[in-house]
């Protein structure tokens, strides 16, 4: 029997401190909105579809987050798995490899070992949800043109966490009696992402058998 989320994950062993939306904000009363709708059992179809009368950047905003946070977490449990010695190259399968590129210390497509990928991405991804020209917290604030172009960029590569759990690491999963968590996670990410066609097709390839038992 699958044991309950807090038993399963340690959040000590999260790679990065959980982003939290401020009470009273209207991204906070989304996030409940969204989190009330995960806990009734409603059909996670419906779940991801944007409320009527909000703004789809808030929508997707808080998501971008809040799968951030559950995906740090799964990763961050399963991380002793995932080492350099396991596994030097950040692959999903044999047939695909994922190389890093950030502009700044790594300015072209760079071979790293699964670990050093996804500490990478992790910083990436915090300091972009951390700033405000591109994650507005403050009322009246607009959000940046390029705004939905960040959050793709930001799915596609969360995405690739999956990708490497799922072909890598899913016995270790399976293991700590997580499965059902993580695949109750892919599913309300991978609608989401088809939701709001926020990630290119080509990209959900390796986990083409995962995706179609989703429907």
């Amino acid at each position: 029997m699958a044991l309950c989320l807090k038993q399963v994950f340690n959040k000590d062993k999260t790679f990065r401190p959980r982003k939290k939306f401020e009470p009273g904000t209207q991204r906070f009363e989304l996030y409940k909105k969204a989190q009330a709708s995960l806990k009734s059992g409603l059909d996670l179809k419906a779940v991801v579809q944007l409320p009527p009368g909000e703004s789809i950047n808030d929508w997707i905003a808080v998501h971008v987050v809040d799968f951030f946070n559950r995906i740090n977490l799964i990763y961050g449990t399963m991380s002793e798995y995932c080492t350099e010695k396991s596994c030097p190259i950040m692959s999903g399968g044999l047939k695909y490899e994922y190389r890093w590129q950030d502009d700044s210390k790594y300015k072209k497509p760079t071979k790293l070992s699964a670990p050093q990928y996804m500490c990478m991405l992790m910083d990436w991804i915090e300091m972009l949800i951390n700033n405000e020209d591109i994650f507005p917290t403050r009322i009246g604030v607009p959000f940046p043109k390029q705004f939905q172009q960040v959050c793709t960029k930001i799915l596609t590569r969360l995405f690739r966490v999956f990708v490497h759990v799922y072909i890598h690491h899913f016995d270790s999963i399976i293991n700590m009696g997580a499965e059902a968590h993580v695949n109750t996670c892919y599913k309300h990410f991978y609608y989401f992402i088809r939701e709001f066609s926020l990630i290119d097709h080509r990209e959900l390839e390796p986990l083409k058998q995962v995706c179609h038992k989703q429907g």
